[in-house]
Order: structure tokens, then sequence, then C-alpha cells
């Protein structure tokens, strides 16, 4: 596994972003664990993680492309945090957007986005905290894909969870065949599992429940 993948790991936990428990999730799923990307709230953490989004970047889709998107409002800070690092890491230097929950009416930068303006031939990654059902990107793929003659590059997620979404496959998956680009993650909970095993940092009672969460709720592929 990647040196930036196990910080990444570590800094999760730190955070206090990623935990394990019992969780009731948004589908009405039960699970052993959860991570809430809104626990990241100091300058220190945003930095940290904006670093690790554009090594993920780079990692999975290089450097050519123009635009990060970020769906309101969680994406919004990713956006901007990893673009200051794509900046200070690679000296690349790429626009931020988001979408607006709604449109503004007035003043100069009226319309449904923040930041700068699509335009045609704008190549664009997404980028998330977690993507479980696909449903922000059902809202947020047609508005990008409207604003301007665009090419989205692909979707970074912080944490693929791996389980079903609609169907046997993970929703990250689903995303991919059902929009044409490709997706990714800093990290996949299996490599969760992996490294805090290699630790001996997941005890016994808490690894049999992750397992059969994932006996229910695992994606085939």
């Amino acid at each position: 596994m990647e040196q930036y993948k196990q910080e990444f790991i570590d800094f999760m936990l730190e955070s206090k972003v990623l935990k394990f428990g019992d969780f009731t999730l948004k589908s009405g799923r039960k699970s052993p664990f959860f991570m809430n990307a809104g626990g990241y709230v100091t300058g220190n953490q945003l930095k940290r993680l904006g670093e690790y989004y554009a090594k993920a970047i780079v990692d999975n889709y290089g450097l050519d492309f123009d635009v990060l998107f970020g769906p309101a409002y969680k994406g919004i800070p990713l956006a901007v945090a990893t673009t200051i690092a794509l900046d200070n890491l690679y000296g690349k230097e790429v626009r931020y957007c988001s979408d607006r929950k709604e449109v503004k009416d007035h003043g100069a930068d009226m319309g449904g986005l923040l930041g700068t303006k699509l335009q045609d031939g704008d190549r664009v990654i997404m980028i998330e905290d977690v993507t479980t059902s696909g449903k922000s990107m059902e809202e947020t793929v047609p508005k990008v894909r409207n604003a301007a003659n665009v090419e989205i590059k692909g979707l970074i997620v912080s944490l693929n969870r791996n389980e079903k979404g609609k169907g046997n496959k993970t929703a990250l998956k689903e995303i991919a065949e059902l929009y044409g680009f490709p997706t990714a993650a800093i990290v996949s909970m299996p490599e969760v599992v992996e490294y805090l095993e290699s630790k001996d940092a997941l005890d016994a009672e808490l690894k049999a429940r992750i397992d059969a969460y994932y006996a229910e709720y695992g994606a085939t592929e």
C-alpha cells in the first residue's frame, strides 16, 4: 500500500472522521463504521486533507485537467483545499467550481454555479467525500455537462466503502458505468482493515462485525 494511503488512514482516525461503533446510514443499513468528512474543521486538517486528495488525484488521473468540481456543500471546501494543494505540491494551477443549492438571481455571479465559470473544452475532475448511493452524482453530473461542453475526467472520493450501491456493484463502479468516466478513492475500506490488522489495531470482535457487514452488503465488483 502506498505511503500516503497509510498516512491518510491514520489521519482519518486522528481527526475522528472515521469511527467504529453502531451507525445507521441514510440507506437504513446498520454499519459498524462511519466516515464523516464534516469532521475536518481546522486549517491544518484541511491543508493535510487537500494534500492527500492531490496525491490521489495525481496517482489516478495525473495533472492533465483544468477544473476541480466539488458538489455543495461538503465538496466546496474539498475542492478549495485540493486546488491549493495541487499548486503547492505540484505547481499545477487549476480552477475550482461548485454548484449552488439555490440559483443566485442577482449580482455579477448569477446562476447555479459558484467559483469559476465552466468553459467549453474544460477537463473536469469531480471531488467528493464518500459515495454510498451515487445520489449526489445524479444531481451534479447533469449540471456540469449542461453548463458547458466539458470532459469529466473522473471522480475522486476519500473513502470507497466497497459496498453494494443500487445493485451488486459498488456505488463508484455504478457511477463509472452510468456516466462514462472513471472513479477512484484515496483509500478503500478493505485497505483500511488490512492496514489496521497489520498494526494489530483491530480487535477480533470489531473485525467479526465488519466481516458480517460485508457478507451482507459487500459488493461483488
